[in-house]
């Protein structure tokens, strides 16, 4: 028999299960920026340095400096695209999570259904089995209905404006 407490187990595990993973992706995410930024502050350091020495008087290492100062741009282009490649990451592993704990959800109720239908004892399955065909019947008689309903209207307007024609022409012989 499945209760409410193994419902609830279940769904605590696995939402355990998607926090820890959320929370592994979050921090690999934290070191990869980290390492980023320290290789920029290196970069940034560096490139200061070399300034220094350029605004001295060498210009022997200008072509060193701007070449560092594009390594610099770079480094930043790629912190950024590694930002986003982690967030779409993360977004689709969110994604994955819940469709697998919707569909998790799903079996659990079903289930859940079916040992409780197998509990039951045979009027009462012979009851539900009859209210299935009783709702897929109402079903039927209500899309006849709404035939039955557009039919009625239809000829309602027509008797109306045959109405309207016959008032016209009564009037028109009056006169």
């Amino acid at each position: 028999v499945v209760t409410r407490d193994d419902v609830e187990e279940s769904l605590k595990a696995v939402f355990q299960f998607v926090k820890d993973k959320e929370q592994l992706l979050q921090g690999y995410l934290r070191s990869k920026i980290e390492e980023t930024k320290k290789k920029i502050s290196e970069k940034q350091c560096e490139r200061d340095y070399w300034l220094e020495y350029k605004n001295v008087g060498s210009e022997v290492h200008a072509e060193k400096i701007s070449s560092l100062e594009k390594d610099i741009v770079e480094v930043k282009h790629e912190l950024e695209r590694t930002e986003e490649h982690y967030r779409e990451a993360l977004k689709v592993v969110r994604e994955e999570n819940q469709k697998q704990f919707d569909r998790h959800m799903k079996l659990l109720s079903e289930a859940a259904l079916k040992k409780a239908v197998g509990y039951l004892d045979k009027n009462c399955r012979r009851e539900i089995e009859e209210n299935g065909w009783l709702k897929e019947e109402i079903k039927i008689y209500r899309k006849e209905e709404r035939d039955l309903i557009a039919s009625v209207q239809l000829l309602e307007e027509e008797n109306t404006s045959l109405v309207a024609k016959l008032i016209d022409i009564k009037l028109q012989h009056l006169r």
